[in-house]
């Protein structure tokens, strides 16, 4: 039987499938059942500080009256965001007490000292590793590039010092050079890195003129953005590669895998097909391990990264010619 173990954030996984942030992974009995149908690990829906703040923002506005008192407005405030928090840490003890895979918390902060305060409080409760979920939308006209990337290797500086436990960066592409700061993130000591955080997209409703959501769930199409950063920089990073988005099925971890990544991380697959798909996927990875005869993961992770190809033009071409789509 073939070995599925690898070595991901410095834990010994038993195998390459993490359940990502989500709303599955957000109470004690899903983790459970994710434990129950094989996965190596999992990470917790993202304590989300402007969702917090919105929370603070709605209240406020149900109990406002003709008059108002600072004091109460302050009480209302600190309360509530302590309310979410300390919901956030009895999720991470609950799930340290009913399961064995790694916990891995999540966070994404827009104030500085908050990254830092709940990264605190996520490692005193028990978590086993933390993934900040970064991502700066580069908006702002009067910040160039280095500003913006600036602010990834101030929260991760900070957090890092704070901190025991491992820890990963969920980042996106949008870097006007992102391999070469994806490999200066590599340099600040994390542990890992996961291709690619996954945004709200706005859409239009054109009939009542409303800011929508649209493409909520991932489709498999998705799987060539991460697999190709995977492939070009898995091999020149200092820490490890975990992918994420688009992963529906066996085969997709099996190619994210030859990329270079060390897991991967799935969830949109697990709302459509429940959380029996993670034993699928498995033995979809095993069975094609056995047809090709490799006997552990390392016999092949990596195998199809740029570093090991003669041709790197396969990752690097970005213009769609027939010579290469094979359509006219």
């Amino acid at each position: 039987m073939a070995n599925l173990s690898t070595s991901y954030m410095g834990f010994n996984l038993k195998n390459p499938i993490i359940v990502g942030s989500s709303g599955l992974t957000n109470s004690v009995e899903n983790i459970v059942e994710i434990e129950k149908n094989g996965a190596a690990a999992v990470v917790l829906k993202s304590l989300f500080e402007e969702q917090i703040n919105h929370t603070i923002s709605k209240t406020m506005h149900s109990t406002a009256d003709n008059f108002s008192y600072p004091e109460a407005d302050d009480y209302i405030s600190n309360y509530t965001r302590q309310n979410d928090v300390d919901i956030y840490l009895k999720l991470i003890k609950g799930a340290k007490e009913k399961v064995q895979i790694p916990v891995i918390a999540s966070i994404n902060c827009i104030s500085s000292a908050d990254w830092i305060s709940f990264a605190n409080k996520i490692q005193d409760a028990g978590a086993d590793g933390l993934e900040l979920n970064i991502f700066i939308l580069p908006s702002d006209p009067k910040h160039d590039a280095s500003q913006n990337e600036a602010v990834y290797f101030e929260i991760i500086e900070n957090v890092r010092k704070q901190l025991s436990i491992p820890i990963a960066v969920k980042i996106s592409s949008y870097f006007s050079g992102f391999a070469n700061t994806a490999v200066k993130l590599s340099w600040t000591g994390i542990n890992g890195l996961v291709f690619f955080n996954r945004f709200f997209s706005p859409d239009i409703d054109i009939d009542n003129f409303k800011v929508t959501a649209t493409n909520v769930f991932s489709q498999p199409e998705e799987l060539a953005m991460s697999l190709r950063w995977v492939a070009m920089l898995s091999s020149r990073l200092h820490c490890d590669v975990a992918a994420s988005t688009g992963i529906h099925d066996g085969a997709a971890v099996i190619k994210q895998l030859l990329a270079g990544a060390k897991a991967t991380q799935i969830s949109t697959i697990l709302y459509k097909k429940g959380f029996e798909q993670i034993g699928v996927m498995l033995k979809e990875l095993e069975a094609w391990m056995d047809k090709h005869n490799f006997s552990k993961l390392d016999d092949f992770i990596g195998k199809m990264s740029i570093k090991e190809l003669e041709n790197p033009a396969a990752y690097e071409r970005v213009q769609f010619m027939k010579h290469f789509s094979g359509i006219e």
